[in-house]
């Protein structure tokens, strides 16, 4: 027990201690920034930031993923606050929290393995465009100082670690903060801060139960916006715990991080913040600084709230072109470089899925249309390609009098139609064998292709006879096909 604990908790600690710290500084700017898209006041996305790292640290199945307010999440708030007000929002936030555990319990993350790798890199890269493009605010309309200050930032971020000596010591992204913010300090220029972007709360989160009426009108207000927050939530933790995974080659328990992002949007909207989930870009950071254990996780939400309240003056005057650069660092190491090099190896049908994932991601900014987009694509493709894997040969017997008919392959729906034009009906033969030992029926398409092939056959005064089918192809078969009712057959082939 103690060795395990060791292990998840202590076996890093300076890298830890360290890249958390980095995270807490990139999550402030981000946190305001994102409870103004949803409408709240910034210590509403603050505490939620604060309270999600620290509660899933403990609760989470994916150790040194960060998770806290995000965007996406923000955007489906809007309306509930803008109708309804922030109280609805935390209840909304409770019941999402409820829906979480649930789906934790019921082990829906297993339908992660039907995700692909296309869909994976895709949602890898539009989520490192939408990264970028939301620094691009900060870097227009701006004077040099802030291009300068951006330039030096990203000089800082890949030239330290080639240092002799101390290159290795501490994160880069926290050397560049502080080094822009010295120089900020030592010059007052005119520059864009974190303060400028909102005030810093200056008291800890206390318990908020939400000032809602417990009625089954209030359920049917929150519950489309939970709804739609549980999925977004679940979608994205799945997604940044699957790339963490490979950056890290370690496992995770998806299920254990279902059921760690409800309890932590639990906590979170009962101390007044918004719901949240794991967030790629900050999970990245933390990788990349040298976290590893669930103490860099614990760091950066008790360093971000620490900051916020008691060295509130300080955080205020970090300059956003340091954030900046480090979310730029995200952006490049998140986006998946070997994929455009990839474009001439893999398949087109390949190609397309991923790039149909970018595609949507980036034009909706919403991450669960672009992966249920790219999905769809990806079950399209592996239907047509298993459907045209279908072989219907045939000889003949009895000198003549009859037929032997050898399918090979899947029939389903994509291949029910293949399957029924192999057949000669034309042929005058006195009977017709379809030898099905090496082919498997999945539904109930390829049962009623199955009952045209025999009752067309039959018409023509041909006896036929079904050898060779497996069990489960005989068990659906059996319990769906028609060619022996002769009303059913009558419906069946009424409009033929």
């Amino acid at each position: 027990m103690y060795e395990k604990m060791k292990l998840s908790w202590f076996s890093n600690l300076k890298g830890d201690t360290l890249s958390g710290i980095v995270v807490a500084l990139a999550l402030i700017p981000e946190a305001i920034a994102f409870s103004i898209i949803a409408g709240v006041d910034p210590k509403v996305g603050l505490y939620a930031s604060f309270s999600m790292a620290v509660i899933i640290a403990f609760a989470g199945g994916r150790p040194g993923m960060i998770s806290a307010a995000t965007g996406a999440m923000a955007l489906l708030m809007v309306t509930l606050v803008k109708e309804h007000g922030l109280q609805y929002l935390l209840a909304a936030t409770l019941l999402t929290g409820v829906l979480q555990i649930l789906a934790g319990y019921l082990r829906l993350a297993d339908l992660m393995r039907f995700v692909s790798r296309s869909v994976v890199t895709g949602f890898v890269n539009a989520l490192a465009i939408l990264i970028f493009m939301a620094q691009l605010p900060e870097l227009t309309g701006v004077t040099w100082h802030v291009y300068a200050m951006t330039a030096a930032g990203l000089a800082i971020i890949y030239g330290f670690p080639y240092l002799p000596v101390i290159g290795k010591s501490l994160p880069s992204p926290l050397v560049c903060i502080l080094v822009l913010t010295a120089v900020y300090l030592a010059t007052g220029m005119e520059i864009r801060t974190v303060g400028d972007m909102g005030e810093l709360p200056d008291s800890l989160p206390v318990f908020l139960w939400p000032e809602v009426p417990l009625n089954l009108e209030t359920l049917m207000i929150i519950l489309p916006y939970s709804v739609m927050l549980t999925v977004v939530g679940l979608l994205e933790s799945m997604m940044t715990a699957t790339i963490v995974d490979d950056l890290t080659d370690t496992p995770s328990d998806k299920n254990r991080e279902c059921k760690g992002q409800g309890l932590a949007n639990i906590g979170t909207g009962l101390i007044g913040g918004m719901a949240g989930c794991a967030m790629i870009g900050q999970s990245v950071i933390n990788i990349k600084s040298g976290g590893r254990t669930r103490l860099s996780t614990l760091v950066a939400g008790v360093a971000l709230l620490l900051m916020v309240v008691f060295l509130s003056d300080w955080v205020s005057r970090i300059p956003m072109a340091a954030l900046v650069a480090v979310m730029i660092m995200v952006s490049i190491g998140t986006f998946s470089w070997e994929s455009i090099r990839d474009l001439k190896k893999h398949p087109m049908s390949t190609n397309l899925v991923m790039l149909a994932t970018v595609a949507v991601t980036v034009g909706t900014h919403n991450l669960a249309i672009g992966v249920f987009v790219g999905v769809l694509l990806a079950a399209m493709n592996f239907a047509n390609k298993v459907g045209n894997i279908l072989y219907v040969g045939s000889e003949e017997a009895d000198d003549g009098e009859a037929r032997v008919y050898r399918v090979v392959g899947q029939v389903f729906f994509a291949s029910s139609e293949r399957f029924g034009n192999a057949f000669d009906f034309k042929e005058t033969v006195a009977r017709v064998t379809i030898d099905l030992s090496r082919a498997h029926f999945w539904d109930i398409t390829a049962v009623q292709a199955l009952d045209r092939v025999v009752i067309k056959f039959r018409r023509e005064g041909t006896r036929v006879e079904l050898v060779g089918l497996n069990e489960a192809s005989a068990t659906i078969v059996d319990r769906y096909a028609v060619h022996d009712d002769p009303e059913a057959v009558e419906k069946l082939m009424g409009g033929h």
